[in-house]
């Protein structure tokens, strides 16, 4: 007799807490329970007692969008849509698309012209998805895509979708459940916000219900040339490596800085050289390799510390995506080191100074 794998995915694990009922359908692309690490060598470089690493990079299509969009997609199914769209840097498009492709959906991505990594885009492709590349950035897509959902039968699966954020939420969850407790600080790179919000609700729902006797300290991080947080007025012309984070005006603004404040957190802005710093560090001493957007939580950890700004604790540093999707910084940053060699044994040996 053959024995069937246990149901995974987010909507079978956390299906208690969230906004679903027996006619949701209980799609799973396998997202959610991703890995939570130890630092090994850069807790002491951020001044911490520990340093943990959500590996939200290890969801399905590479990025913490996956826990989100099932339920987006899922309530979207469930409403009879045939079709969904969303705005996009990348992720969001490359998520949209394989849940669409799952169900059996057309699946429409707005993606501002010349700005989205390599490896997202073609991702989106692979799924089959129709991409729109329009001549603006990011939050003019956004506007477009919530104006023709508006108009036409077309389900908006964004972060501005509530169902997104309830996903979301859920990493909080097994954050508390690995840890035994929410950390002293949760750092998060920021770019439309929905993240540092579904942390902070998840956070507080953990509390409430006995899973943590703490309340986290939100530490979000902007690429300084798209800080609107950070500055307090939008960003007409965001400008950054961090492609994911490349936003001026982000749709949860209220969101993220709710969940600083009553948290008594703080959103600030890292440079890029100190997201690219951060980046080759996590590569090099972690054997960790994220997209820049994600290495702003650790760029931005790193910058406290040598302010003096952070004293212990312990902290659980999200990392987003992953590095394969943007190819391109990845070729730019790493120089290769490479020797060539006889394919004999004395020849190896010689490249290698043995």
């Amino acid at each position: 007799m053959t024995s069937r794998p246990a149901p995974r995915g987010v909507l079978h694990h956390w299906g208690s807490v969230l906004p679903i009922g027996p006619e949701t359908p209980r799609i799973s692309l396998g997202e959610g329970d991703t890995p939570l690490v130890r630092s090994a060598h850069l807790e002491r470089l951020a001044g911490l007692d520990e340093l943990w690493f959500k590996l939200e990079m290890c969801n399905p299509t590479g990025s913490f969008k996956d826990r989100g969009m099932v339920v987006a997609v899922a309530k979207a199914v469930e409403a009879g849509a045939k079709a969904i769209m969303c705005a996009s840097t990348g992720n969001t498009s490359a998520s949209a698309a394989a849940y669409a492709a799952h169900c059996g959906i057309e699946s429409f991505v707005l993606v501002p012209g010349g700005k989205v990594a390599a490896g997202k885009l073609a991702q989106a492709v692979a799924f089959g998805t129709r991409i729109i590349e329009v001549d603006g950035n990011f939050d003019e897509a956004l506007q477009a895509a919530r104006a023709l959902t508006e108009k036409h039968p077309i389900a908006l699966v964004n972060s501005v979708n509530p169902n997104r954020i309830q996903g979301q939420k859920t990493a909080a969850y097994e954050i508390c459940d690995a840890l035994g407790d929410a950390p002293d600080i949760l750092a998060i790179p920021v770019g439309n916000a929905g993240n540092i919000t579904a942390y902070w609700k998840g956070f507080g729902e953990c509390a409430e219900v006995g899973l943590a006797t703490l309340h986290p300290k939100m530490y979000g991080f902007q690429a300084a040339g798209a800080a609107p947080l950070v500055s307090g007025a939008p960003v007409a012309h965001p400008e950054t490596v961090a492609s994911a984070i490349r936003i001026g005006n982000p749709a949860s603004w209220t969101g993220a800085t709710s969940a600083r404040d009553e948290s008594g957190g703080l959103i600030e802005a890292v440079t890029d050289d100190e997201i690219l710093e951060a980046y080759r560090l996590l590569a090099g001493k972690e054997g960790l390799f994220c997209e820049p957007a994600s290495a702003a939580s650790v760029a931005g950890l790193l910058k406290l510390a040598r302010a003096g700004r952070i004293a212990g604790g312990r902290a659980v540093a999200i990392l987003t995506g992953n590095g394969l999707k943007d190819p391109d910084t990845a070729t730019r940053t790493y120089t290769p080191d490479i020797t060539r060699a006889a394919a004999t044994l004395d020849g190896v040996e010689r490249a290698l100074g043995l």
